[in-house]
């Protein structure tokens, strides 16, 4: 039995992300939770040919802040899910604040997007976020993220 407060990664792994999320397939742009917590939420990507975001044999930047938002959307989908126990929620991208792209993804590269909590006030959630390939950062932002009541 999962404890949804305090989740091993290998429970984690084991979620089917499309159960937290109000995306469906080809628009999912996560492919597994690996951690949780109340400040901090990591997903990992294969990037794949297939991506709808690819272009040539990179994923690109709009792909990248389209797999942050979608990383959100799983923490708030696990917390819906195993804490509240309630339904997926749809959020909208809010603002987006000190956005640099370092490099960009190739085709069978895994990704890992790390999103931490600064703030959540009235459906409002303001969060720092970075994505990393291996050693290299690749992006690192701030996301403010707006859940519909």
């Amino acid at each position: 039995m999962i404890d949804p407060t305090n989740p091993t990664e290998q429970e984690l792994r084991a979620i089917d992300v499309h159960e937290l999320l109000p995306q469906q397939e080809p628009f999912v742009m996560i492919g597994t939770l690996t951690h949780f917590d109340r400040v901090r939420t990591v997903t990992e990507l294969c990037v794949t040919a297939g991506n709808l975001f690819v272009e040539g044999d990179h994923l690109n930047a709009a792909g990248l802040v389209e797999n942050i938002a979608q990383t959100c959307a799983a923490r708030i989908g696990y917390v819906n899910k195993f804490i509240l126990l309630k339904g997926i929620q749809v959020g909208y991208i809010g603002a987006i604040r000190d956005l640099t792209v370092h490099g960009l993804p190739s085709v069978g590269e895994t990704i890992t997007t790390t999103v931490d909590v600064l703030e959540e006030v009235f459906g409002m959630t303001l969060a720092t976020a970075t994505i990393t390939c291996g050693d290299r950062t690749l992006l690192t932002t701030q996301m403010k993220i707006a859940i519909k009541g």
